[in-house]
């Protein structure tokens, strides 16, 4: 089984990279584009809340710094457009790591609701530093970023697509170290009774913090991504809500707390989302809300689980049918009644 499973994510890596290849119309690749970055951004989410369990609405703020940070960075030191930026993702997302550790040391000090209430006030917050530090993130007037002339066409959104792709299988890898790690172990000892795991020498607050500060690196850099992808960037895009809304339900679409969960739910979510963007059609505000309903109808788990379980437990039904057979021979009448059984070599006549 894991030979197989190996084989199938090279296969889908092998997929996801000739993708633009193959289907290289500009339409297509941007939905992409926004699905990876999406994906990505789900990903990183599910570090925190998959795996200690702490529902945090307040990660559009990480990814609006992201945005920012990169533009800033192309403004004052003059960098040009092309591919040099994208060797600024990774410098992005630190910056979101860095203010991620306050603001993280402060908000995971509380539990639950009131965790959920005070990542939603961290995020208010700093969209309003960025209406107000104008010196820094020119207000409303936003910033913009350097505009790429030499691509062109069909190609222009290749690099974003691949740049992308990257940020999203390291954001892959880290969440399978995370969960496969010792570490990972303590998050998820943590989310099953975090006194319990205190009490058997999880160090609980370090922990959580380093989950915190990992989750928004990445999402910083999908922040980056996004706003070199759209040029601009302003303090209503940038941080907005409805991010924190999505990355949940993607999360929670896919199976929150497993590593290709949040991948295809954001694939599908934002997939869906950007064709109706496209046909100036605001239902896919109602297809969210539909999907929270049926996943919690439905697929309380989510699709990775639920595929799962319904697997192991066809698996374990076959695996006992020969018992169930001997064990329902064994209750047949043997004593001259017309439904007798006989048995020869082993085999049930």
């Amino acid at each position: 089984m894991r030979i197989v499973k190996i084989a199938a994510l090279l296969v889908i890596l092998a997929l996801a990279i000739i993708f633009p290849i193959v289907y290289s119309d500009p339409t297509v690749t941007n939905i992409a584009v926004f699905a990876l970055i999406f994906a990505g951004a789900a990903t990183g989410w599910n570090i925190l809340a998959g795996y200690t369990g702490y529902i945090a609405l307040g990660h559009a703020g990480y990814f609006g710094l992201g945005a920012y940070a990169i533009a800033i960075f192309c403004q004052d030191w003059n960098i040009q457009g092309g591919y040099t930026p994208f060797f600024l993702v990774p410098l992005a997302g630190l910056v979101a790591a860095i203010v991620a550790v306050p603001l993280g040391w402060i908000a995971l000090r509380v539990r639950r609701h009131t965790f959920v209430v005070i990542t939603i006030a961290m995020f208010f917050i700093l969209q309003l530093l960025a209406y107000n530090l104008t010196g820094l993130t020119n207000g409303t007037i936003g910033l913009t970023l350097p505009i790429p002339i030499d691509w062109s066409g069909a190609f222009y959104n290749i690099p974003f697509y691949y740049a992308a792709l990257i940020v999203l299988v390291v954001a892959a890898a880290i969440s399978w170290w995370v969960r496969s790690s010792k570490f990972g172990l303590g998050l998820l000892a943590i989310r099953d009774d975090e006194d319990r795991a205190r009490g058997l020498g999880v160090k609980t607050g370090s922990s959580k913090l380093a989950a915190f500060v990992i989750s928004a690196f990445i999402v910083g850099m999908m922040g980056a991504i996004w706003a070199y992808y759209v040029e601009s960037v302003y303090p209503a895009s940038a941080f907005d809500a409805n991010f924190d809304v999505a990355i949940a339900l993607m999360t929670f679409l896919g199976g929150i707390g497993t590593i290709s969960g949040p991948i295809l739910g954001g694939l599908l979510l934002e997939t869906t989302q950007q064709y109706f963007t496209l046909a100036s059609t605001y239902y896919y505000l109602v297809i969210y809300g539909s999907l929270f309903l049926v996943i919690i109808l439905l697929l309380p788990r989510g699709i990775i689980p639920t595929i799962q379980y319904r697997w192991d437990k066809y698996r374990a039904l076959r695996a006992n049918e020969p018992r169930t057979s001997e064990a329902a021979v064994a209750a047949l009448p043997t004593d001259g009644a017309p439904d007798v059984v006989e048995k020869k070599e082993g085999i049930n006549l």
